[in-house]
């Protein structure tokens, strides 16, 4: 298993944590299991406390698996979460979804950006929308409800709306990446796949919390 993503609640005040816990952190084996039928890393959620942690030993690197695939182990980088309201992309009835993207086409033809970029999110977040590549595929809990979407780790985190402005190639550009290594240093450098996503979901109705996950690219 390596390490791909922790939380803090005080970092993530939006994000509910179940009683007597503050800490998320997210952890997948580097291979490709693909009897979930799902062909991408199958992600485990660990939700623990700042204070448990704090009595236990700081490892000086993270220990590297004997056999992994480099495009699931991510490189050590610090999450700066932002606080965003996100429309959704995909999960739209099919009425709306069809006048949204003919506005949306408006809207790049007079500000060169579209409804997409700049309403929807596809790097790396918690909460909001899975930012769904292929149609939606929402999970359901064995207690019938729809799981809510927990978090999406993303291929993407190099591109996009939310890329900082320093670290495009042109100015005004969102797609293009600096080839300076100076400047990519805050990416996890995870392809999944062809620019792919994890997306975890949990259901708050159960008492366990269980948890699912979808990939695509």
């Amino acid at each position: 298993m390596v390490p791909v993503l922790q939380l803090i609640a005080r970092d993530v005040p939006a994000l509910v944590f179940p009683d007597g816990a503050d800490v998320l952190q997210v952890l997948w084996c580097p291979l490709i299991h693909s009897e979930y039928d799902q062909h991408s890393p199958v992600p485990v959620l660990r939700w623990r406390s700042v204070a448990d942690l704090a009595d236990r030993p700081l490892l000086d690197e993270t220990p590297r698996p004997d056999e992994f695939d480099d495009e699931y182990v991510p490189q050590p980088c610090v999450v700066h979460p932002t606080e965003t309201v996100e429309y959704p992309g995909w999960d739209m009835p099919a009425e709306l979804s069809e006048r949204v993207g003919e506005r949306s086409e408006e809207m790049e033809k007079s500000c060169g950006i579209s409804y997409y970029d700049a309403f929807t999110t596809r790097q790396s977040k918690v909460g909001g929308y899975p930012g769904w590549t292929q149609p939606p595929n929402w999970p359901r809990c064995s207690c019938g409800s729809r799981m809510e979407h927990l978090l999406t780790i993303s291929a993407s985190e190099s591109c996009g709306r939310w890329l900082p402005v320093e670290e495009r190639t042109r100015p005004g550009c969102g797609w293009e990446t600096s080839d300076d290594p100076e400047r990519q240093q805050d990416s996890h450098e995870m392809t999944m796949g062809d620019c792919g996503g994890v997306y975890v979901f949990v259901c708050r109705s159960c008492p366990t919390w269980p948890t699912a996950h979808r990939y695509d690219c």
